[in-house]
């Protein structure tokens, strides 16, 4: 997908996978990134406000966005037909896969069944992503069997999405580092 902003003819990778841990920047350097393109931004917001830590989150994160030029979509389940909404001159940012895989989790849902509906959507579907995902498996190896089948089935989920993406940066202390592909400007 070629798009000119000025003289400078620009290519947004189809598929961009942005990963780090808690509180590395990951969220910031994608909406940068899309903002870089210069295309109309949409932000898909996957996490619901389950308690007022939450709640105060996700407000910091809509009112860094206002005025900005996003135009917001709120999916916490049904990201795939979000997904298949968006139009060819948007650049979306989906944020994030790890609220989405516990919400689907959540509901009951075959996870692996979710996961491959989501991919096969994202590799049709026309606009340029950015998927933000966490990295959940470097850290201590938790203690509940609940919390190593989520951290298990997220890692999976993690592995597919880079293999699906056209760029892939882990972004730690608010610095990207390129695991796969190039940046386009």
């Amino acid at each position: 997908m070629v798009h000119n902003r000025g003289s400078v003819n620009l290519r947004a990778p189809s598929i961009s996978l942005v990963i780090g841990g808690a509180a590395s920047g990951k969220s910031d350097w994608a909406e940068g990134f899309a903002h870089g393109s210069g295309m109309a931004k949409v932000y898909i917001a996957t996490a619901e406000a389950g308690d007022d830590e939450m709640a105060v989150k996700i407000a910091v994160h809509r009112r860094k966005r206002m005025g900005r030029g996003w135009r917001t979509v709120e999916a916490p389940l049904d990201l795939p037909h979000v997904l298949s909404q968006i139009d060819v001159e948007e650049i979306a940012v989906i944020d994030c896969a790890t609220f989405w895989l516990a919400n689907t989790r959540a509901s009951g849902r075959p996870w692996r069944d979710a996961i491959s509906e989501l991919v096969g959507v994202m590799q049709q579907c026309p606009a340029p992503l950015v998927m933000v995902t966490n990295e959940l498996g470097q850290g201590i190896v938790p203690a509940e069997p609940e919390a190593r089948a989520f951290r298990n089935a997220h890692g999976e989920m993690n592995q597919k999405l880079a293999e699906a993406a056209d760029l892939a940066v882990f972004v730690t202390a608010g610095l990207p580092q390129i695991l796969k592909g190039k940046l386009p400007w």
